[in-house]
């Protein structure tokens, strides 16, 4: 296999995961400035989760037909137009006046993060090849927990200081860092497949309406109640349109999501695996960003320090401890203990909650919950595109990210259910005891989830330590974030010393939000 010049493929693998470092940003910045963009824009309690469920809406509908979308028309032209798409959406989003406008904003977000997603570890993964693909996810996820540190704390920065719509505009300048060298760094795609047959376009809207059904569904049911017509007429749409989906795939030549990828045994339970994961995840960020501003009365700053252990520790988790792990115990090891290590640590942080609690009682769980968390980041996609072919790398990262999409909205769906549970009205009307009761249940909940699903990921194969060549080539120092996260993540990079060739065209030999 050829080698691209070193200073050329260390580029390449920067602007790679800091675009997962922009995907990190813009779901966990989020978050913190929740808060304020509910009192400017007068969302409710419930529907305040619109915010973060928008996106998941658009992200988790279309990454299907975005996986294939790479494979036909080229990863590195889907790169570019989903980065377009964060920026543009970003700027409308920090414009907005209403909720309305907000909402369509994330909504466009998701479409540009379903374009982005897979078209990010389809570049990987045929840029890379047994242990050096697993360096280079390594490198990847500890840039995704690098984007949720640097976005808890610029959310909380930026929202203190200038105020929450910069939260949105912030992703501008990012995604100007790629798409300025990008072009000229990333290697052309070869001749587009544009036919009809090729993209399978029924499938696709199928696809696309019944996963955004199913999602719209399930945020809706906690507010408007799981018999009225909104959310019950939703699901069962989107059951209805998925059934359809899965019969037209069968039936058609050129399918968007080839059903023999069902037989993929460490695909399919890694995006079961995922889906549980990102179910626990979801509510997990919920239920810690409640009870340090609604309960302990932190700002907007705090908060987003308060952020910092957990996901330092899911860098440690992902970009030192993944690769070692993966390397000497294989990928069903490390999957299945990083959910088990993940849930205890939730657990403990949930548990230690109380009116009169301190950030310091929270430590110690959370810097257990980063490193299962870390552990699960990197492994799970490692082993969802564990034999799938380089030309349909695309729809399997699709497939695992559609379910962590999906799981992201039935945790906030059902857990932020839980949490609200034991109150009503906002929480400024609320007793603060009735709120921690509720968060430390959603906690605890979430918990048990994360152990289940470490044993479900027992169900992988199991496989052989990896062996491979050392990577020779170190990342840039990137232009994001903090200085000392930018730091760590430098000195993350270095020791795994990344770089990638170029494709050979063969399976993948081995191999993401913590």
């Amino acid at each position: 296999m050829t080698k691209a010049p070193a200073k050329r493929t260390g580029l390449v693998l920067f602007l790679l995961a800091f675009s997962q470092f922009i995907i990190s940003v813009d779901y966990n910045i989020v978050y913190v400035a929740l808060p304020d963009i509910g009192e400017s824009l007068g969302f409710s309690a419930q529907s305040l989760q619109w915010v973060v469920s928008a996106y998941a809406v658009s992200f988790g509908g279309l990454l299907l037909f975005g996986g294939r979308a790479v494979d036909r028309i080229g990863a590195r032209r889907l790169f570019l137009t989903g980065l377009v798409f964060y920026a543009v959406s970003s700027l409308a989003g920090g414009l907005a006046t209403g909720q309305s406008v907000l909402i369509a904003a994330r909504l466009v977000q998701g479409v540009g993060g379903a374009l982005l997603f897979p078209a990010v570890m389809a570049l990987i993964a045929t840029s890379f090849e047994g242990s050096l693909r697993t360096k280079a996810f390594a490198v990847w996820g500890a840039a995704g927990s690098l984007g949720l540190a640097a976005g808890a704390l610029l959310g909380g920065v930026l929202t203190d200081l200038a105020s929450w719509r910069w939260v949105f505009f912030i992703n501008i300048p990012l995604a100007l860092i790629v798409l300025i060298p990008a072009p000229a760094t990333i290697r052309p795609d070869g001749r587009m497949n544009l036919s009809v047959g090729g993209f399978d376009l029924p499938a696709a809207l199928l696809a696309t309406v019944g996963v955004s059904s199913i999602v719209t569904g399930l945020v809706t049911g906690p507010e408007e109640g799981w018999t009225h017509t909104l959310p019950l007429g939703a699901l069962i749409l989107g059951a209805v349109l998925l059934a359809a989906f899965f019969v037209t795939e069968a039936r058609t030549r050129e399918p968007l999501m080839p059903l023999r990828l069902l037989k993929n045994r460490p695909l399919v339970v890694s995006v079961a695996v995922l889906l549980v994961f990102q179910t626990a995840l979801a509510a997990g960020y919920y239920v810690f960003t409640t009870y340090v501003q609604p309960v302990l009365g932190y700002s907007a700053i705090e908060a987003g320090l308060a952020f910092l252990p957990l996901t330092l520790a899911s860098m440690i988790g992902s970009g030192k401890l993944a690769p070692k792990f993966m390397e000497r115990f294989g990928m069903r090891v490390t999957l299945s203990s990083g959910m088990i290590v993940n849930g205890v640590g939730i657990a403990l942080t949930a548990i230690v909650m109380t009116t009169g609690g301190s950030f310091y009682a929270l430590l110690p769980g959370s810097v257990i919950w980063g490193i299962g968390g870390g552990l699960v980041f990197v492994s799970v996609f490692a082993s969802a595109g564990s034999g799938v072919s380089d030309e349909e790398q695309g729809v399997a990262s699709a497939m695992a990210s559609t379910a962590q999409q999906v799981g992201g909205a039935v945790g906030l769906a059902v857990l932020v259910a839980v949490a609200n549970s034991t109150f009503t009205g906002t929480y400024a009307d609320a007793a603060k005891s009735d709120i921690v009761s509720g968060l430390r249940l959603a906690g605890v909940i979430g918990a048990g989830l994360l152990i289940l699903g470490g044993f479900l990921a027992l169900a992988l194969k199991k496989d052989a330590p990896q062996q491979g060549e050392e990577l020779p080539a170190q990342l840039p120092a990137p232009a994001c974030g903090p200085a000392d996260s930018c730091a760590a993540l430098q000195k993350q990079s270095a020791s795994s010393q990344p770089a990638c060739g170029t494709a050979d065209k063969e399976p993948a030999a081995s191999g993401i939000s913590v």
